[in-house]
């Protein structure tokens, strides 16, 4: 596993907001979420797709 290059000072700026914008995208997907998984799509190091899928569990009639 390798680790990307520092970015500069406002390439460091982006990665923080990215990675905040990602965090609270996350958080939003599982409020509410009782059964299932949530998956994340890394490109780059960058969060690029968030998958959630929800499992509904039906009482036998």
């Amino acid at each position: 596993m390798t680790t990307p290059a520092a970015p500069s000072s406002s390439g460091n700026a982006d990665v923080q907001r990215h990675l905040e914008e990602s965090l609270a995208s996350v958080r939003e997907a599982l409020t509410g979420l009782r059964f299932g998984t949530v998956a994340l799509t890394i490109h780059e190091g960058r969060v690029v797709q968030i998958d959630v899928t929800e499992k509904k569990r039906l009482k036998p009639s």
